[in-house]
């Protein structure tokens, strides 16, 4: 398996900071205690800066045809575009618009900084740039858990992720992860975020400011999420709804899930189908599943589809397996998955229908 974790050539080191536990293929800088956000820039490998630079294209009637005076001489500028560079490489990363703002690395730990003023509360778990240094991502500890029964606790994390090659927004979000497995629950309430995004333009600095909006919609969904999983720890659910539930949430498109719900099996994939049925041998088989608040449980069918993603799907590459759960594939389903259950919890089986 890949994982497109940037290497600088000049330090020969890859773009990675990980606190105690190995991740990334073995790659990258482990380190024992909770860096402060300079450290963990600096041992992520994440403390170069990018410019923008003019671009320029060749004037071929004005090079008399000449091929080789073609290749070394530009001549012409492209208006309004730029190059987005790597200033200790010298390495392009993209091309952007006039308008676009680099937001420097350094300015995204501000920003996670600035939630709780800098003071230690915020423990920097993970970071690291992808490819030549063009994404970068942080993973971010916040104090206290989310409680689900007795013993089952979920930490509380914010995820910050940002580009320099013009594709993408700035996007900061809430992502409660289950202790015992390793789970990113990442849901959000119905007419709600866990996330906000923010665009690469002129006056992106001053809107990085609004990390206490961030820290509100964290609070505020850390406690609606405890109460909404200790109650759904206590509805029992049995074998043959849990896979009615994950049919739903793991279904495609439309077409598959009136199908579904018709009884019409004849018309589902191969592949949905033998997919469901990986996600079942997940919520019935690990032994994380098997603990009070989840055997059994809404709540513990709700981490059978969150889980699959996290810990039993294959994946092409580790940067794939990041993408899915945190914006893609794996995140829909999850959601899908949360709604679900939503709907169960307050009008059983029949919500399903």
């Amino acid at each position: 398996m890949g994982h497109n974790i940037n290497y600088n050539s000049i330090t020969g080191k890859h773009a990675f900071m990980s606190v105690k536990e190995k991740a990334w293929h073995g790659l990258g800088t482990i380190i024992e205690d909770y860096p402060t956000s300079a450290e963990a820039l600096r041992f992520a490998g994440l403390d170069y800066t990018v410019e923008k630079r003019k671009l320029f294209t060749f004037d071929n009637e004005n090079n008399l045809g000449d091929p080789e005076r073609d290749l070394v001489i530009p001549e012409l500028a492209v208006p309004d575009y730029y190059a987005t560079v790597r200033k200790d490489t010298e390495q392009v990363l993209g091309v952007v618009g006039k308008d676009y703002e680099i937001v420097q690395n350094v300015h995204a730990f501000d920003f996670f900084d600035s939630i709780v003023g800098g003071s230690g509360g915020i423990l920097y778990e993970t970071a690291g740039a992808l490819g030549k240094g063009e994404r970068i991502f942080i993973t971010a500890k916040l104090p206290d858990y989310i409680r689900v029964g007795r013993n089952d606790l979920i930490e509380k994390y914010l995820f910050l992720t940002t580009s320099h090659d013009g594709y993408g927004s700035i996007t900061a979000a809430f992502t409660p992860t289950r202790i015992v497995c390793n789970n990113t629950l990442n849901a959000a309430m119905r007419n709600k975020t866990n996330c906000i995004r923010l665009k690469h333009t002129a006056n992106v600095q001053d809107r990085l400011k609004v990390a206490h909006q961030l820290l509100g919609l964290t609070n505020r969904l850390a406690n609606e999420l405890e109460e909404v999983f200790n109650h759904w720890s206590r509805v029992r659910i049995t074998d043959s709804q849990v896979k009615q539930l994950i049919g739903l949430a793991m279904s495609p498109n439309r077409e598959t899930s009136e199908a579904l719900k018709a009884g019409r099996f004849e018309d589902l994939s191969t592949l949905y189908t033998n997919t469901v049925e990986k996600v079942m041998e997940y919520a019935f088989s690990s032994p994380t599943q098997q603990e009070e608040t989840t055997k059994g449980t809404l709540f513990g069918a709700y981490n059978a589809v969150t889980g699959y993603f996290q810990n039993a799907k294959s994946y092409k590459d580790t940067e794939s397996k990041f993408k899915s759960i945190m914006y893609g594939t794996g995140l829909q389903r999850s959601q899908k998955a949360f709604d679900l259950c939503s709907d169960f919890a307050t009008g059983g089986i029949g919500a399903l229908n």
